[in-house]
């Protein structure tokens, strides 16, 4: 039976743009995704409750490889990582982006080759690097001048590490002032502008435990428009050609990072990955041909553009209260789950799923359950108007830096992910419970 026609705000709240390609509207108002439905998901593993779909993070993987197949492209782990994304990823050709010693054993343990690894960090610990260099990862990001000579005396006399030093190139993108990385005056990085990068590189240059492979970059995340990646690639192939006339090197690698944005709602802009791959190409390659430099291998990091629009999150409506000119909708997760909007106004589209309606959409605030006035999943949005304690909330684009950001506030404990396919359901990772508190809590 074909969906009905909708117009106005029936047809903003029935939009399907942002949730993954497997998506399909079922009877009574449910939806399914990878053939599952959410309700039955609900049912079999309660909620709150994550869902990924591994049809749409291979997609997504293989659009990557398809757009960029003369590039490295490396998953960004800090999105969302457990032992089935590692065996996704490596089976769709994609290399790891790791930032600590438990994302690196995660992956390691789970079979993934560590050569194809890349190890990140503004702050590593003595264990991080210890790990990275017992395991063999392909390369080290060098991301502060302290890190050098540690660096270099923990690989030792006989040995060699291939490295790459973080440059900031002063390119300000970003969703939010929080995730700009591009710029002077935040943590991670080596500046362009005040001589700090070029200074790490020759530090690095002179010593012989440490081979040193290209430049690396990162400049914000959840970015939408082109243009500031090209700028920053002009940048950096720049300071490459500084390097070759004052050190006589050519590096062969150059990283231009990740965080290629995505729509959260309807109507929302993501980034063109296929534009983004022309325009970086041609940048890189007119660049290094008026610097008389080779082209080098081009390497990028996507991670929320792989993870993110692959999840949904499934609630459960605990109350209902109408509160002055606000209908605030409280679930049964929140900040503990998804930190996003409280860190940095994160936004979303709640769907009410399971049970079809015809009262008009209302202006509604979805919070959570936790003990903080900042506990808001989703401002001002339109849902039903007789959404009512019992029902069930379904969020899109639900999995990225949400349970990778998780955390135990008031001991509610993380939820589970369940992975979907071809009309399947698996658990990946299950609930958190009250006896693994118990058995971390060895006080008396």
């Amino acid at each position: 039976m074909s969906a009905p026609v909708l117009t106005g705000l029936s047809a903003e709240l029935d939009d399907l743009s942002v949730w993954p390609a497997s998506t399909a509207r079922l009877p009574g108002g449910n939806l399914s995704v990878g053939g599952v439905s959410l309700t039955d998901v609900a049912e079999r593993f309660d909620t709150p409750a994550y869902v990924l779909d591994e049809g749409e993070v291979r997609a997504r993987c293989r659009t990557y490889r398809a757009v960029f197949p003369d590039a490295d492209v490396l998953y960004a782990a800090k999105a969302f990582l457990s032992r089935a994304m590692v065996r996704w990823i490596d089976e769709e050709g994609l290399g790891l982006d790791a930032c600590s010693a438990g994302e690196l054993e995660l992956a390691v343990t789970a079979g993934f080759p560590a050569a194809r690894i890349v190890l990140h960090g503004n702050a590593k610990s003595p264990r991080d690097i210890e790990t990275a260099l017992r395991l063999g990862v392909g390369r080290i990001v060098v991301d502060s001048p302290s890190e050098i000579a540690r660096l270099a005396a923990q690989v030792g006399s006989g040995g060699r590490q291939k490295v790459m030093v973080r440059v900031v190139p002063g390119v300000s993108a970003g969703g939010h002032e929080k995730i700009r990385t591009g710029t002077d005056g935040q943590k991670f990085g080596l500046s362009l502008t005040d001589g700090s990068a070029q200074h790490a590189i020759a530090r690095v240059l002179g010593q012989p435990q440490l081979e040193l492979t290209g430049l690396h970059c990162h400049i914000g995340s959840q970015i939408t428009d082109v243009k500031p990646y090209l700028v920053a690639v002009r940048r950096m192939v720049g300071l490459m050609a500084r390097i070759k006339e004052s050190h006589g090197v050519t590096f062969p690698e150059l990283d231009m990072g990740g965080g290629h944005g995505v729509a959260y709602r309807a109507g929302e802009s993501a980034l063109d990955l296929t534009a983004l791959a022309r325009r970086l190409n041609g940048k890189l390659s007119a660049s290094c041909a008026a610097a008389g430099l080779p082209v080098p291998r081009l390497v990028i990091e996507p991670g929320r553009a792989v993870a993110a629009p692959a999840g949904v999150a499934v609630y459960r409506v605990l109350a209902v209260k109408p509160t002055g000119s606000t209908m605030f909708v409280a679930v049964d997760g929140g900040m503990s789950d998804n930190p996003r909007p409280a860190l940095y106004g994160a936004r979303y589209a709640p769907r009410l799923i399971g049970r079809s309606t015809t009262a008009e959409p209302v202006a509604t605030t979805v919070v959570g359950r936790h003990c903080e006035a900042g506990d808001i999943l989703a401002a001002d949005v339109l849902l039903p108007g007789d959404v009512r304690p019992g029902d069930l909330l379904a969020v899109p684009v639900s999995g990225a830096y949400q349970l990778s950001m998780a955390s135990d506030y008031n001991l509610v404990g993380r939820p589970p992910v369940v992975a979907v396919h071809d009309g399947s359901a698996r658990l990946l990772v299950r609930r958190e419970t009250q006896e693994d508190f118990r058995r971390r809590d060895i006080g008396a």
